[in-house]
């Protein structure tokens, strides 16, 4: 052997250590398909298989130790049918807080009115705007369920506003959420349930939506209305702070996720922490981070990781593996 294929050799067929840890292999379809082993085979699957079940794994360890459990999700995912995985959570008291943006809480209530339509990504704009639909993705709403919400949310604010009239009090976004699910009375809603269970809900961009307009109208007439967004976040706070350990599950991102992050950093960070979201940090926001950026300032200090991916896909199966299971 010449030097050169000596060295050659040496630098491609490097002497290396023995590793330990578990050993990659996927699920042997010889055994058939069971479904629930399917799930199992993802721990040593490798990529996002195994921070799947890592989830699931911390998951279940928020569950065994009764922790106070943060769920915090973006309105898309109340416009899909994840909306009724979530208002199973609320129904079943398997969830303390409950963190969304103004779709979130909106969407929840027009579902009760009337329903949504699969459609396409591909669908024109200009065409749908024409017929008076609007697009989520590939999710079809017509204009007419907003017309509809409006009937519903019209007198509410006019009871609101009386209230306030008579006794000088501002009523805050979460007093009002609560308001929205005991009126609604409907076992399809979210906020149905949290009222019903005493789920916290926080929505700290009410005005960011369709509830948004129907104030701006609804105040033409009454300029004086007011609603109270201090009192939710001291609310959220002092409980945060108050908690023996929590646990946050979030799914997508924007200002929910860090809502949920930034309370739990008055307490020195979250004991668990599992982010579903599909976005890269590159750009250096909040919404794409890792859990390890939370944890340099201190809103997390346990065991979290992030899946990357789509939480109409995986959710589901987390819940199907851990909540759903008890």
């Amino acid at each position: 052997m010449g030097k050169n294929e000596e060295t050659s050799r040496d630098n491609v067929l490097r002497k290396s250590e023995e590793i330990g840890g578990t050993s990659v292999k996927g699920y042997d379809f010889n055994e058939g398909v069971d479904y629930n082993n399917i799930l199992d085979s993802y721990s040593s699957t490798g990529f996002q298989a195994t921070h799947f079940a890592k989830a699931i794994e911390i998951i279940n360890q928020m569950i065994r130790e009764k922790t106070t459990i943060f769920l915090g999700c973006s309105s898309n995912l109340i416009t899909s049918g994840i909306r009724d995985v979530i208002r199973y959570l609320a129904e079943k008291k398997k969830i303390d807080v409950f963190v969304t943006t103004a779709g979130g809480i909106e969407e929840d209530i027009i579902k009760c009115l009337g329903d949504f339509k699969i459609g396409k990504f591909s669908h024109s704009g200009e065409l749908l705007r024409e017929g008076g639909i609007n697009r989520t993705g590939n999710i079809l709403i017509p204009n007419s369920r907003y017309v509809e919400f409006e009937k519903f949310l019209t007198p509410i604010l006019e009871k609101i506003y009386s209230e306030q009239k008579k006794t000088g009090k501002v009523i805050s976004v979460s007093e009002f959420i609560m308001l929205l699910g005991k009126e609604i009375n409907n076992k399809e809603s979210i906020l149905y349930w949290a009222w019903k269970n005493d789920v916290k809900v926080y929505c700290p961009a009410i005005t960011d939506g369709s509830i948004g307009d129907m104030i701006h109208f609804f105040m033409y007439n009454r300029p004086d209305f007011k609603i109270d967004i201090a009192e939710d976040i001291h609310n959220l706070n002092e409980f945060t702070i108050t908690r023996k350990k929590t646990g946050l599950i979030i799914l997508g991102k924007g200002m929910m996720k860090h809502h949920i992050l930034n309370s739990n950093m008055m307490r020195n960070g979250a004991d668990y922490a599992v982010y579903v979201n599909s976005g890269e940090e590159w750009d250096g926001s909040d919404s794409n981070a890792r859990p390890d950026e939370a944890v340099s300032w201190g809103k997390v200090k346990g065991e979290a990781i992030k899946v990357f991916g789509d939480a109409t896909i995986l959710f589901p199966l987390i819940v199907a593996k851990t909540f759903a299971r008890r």
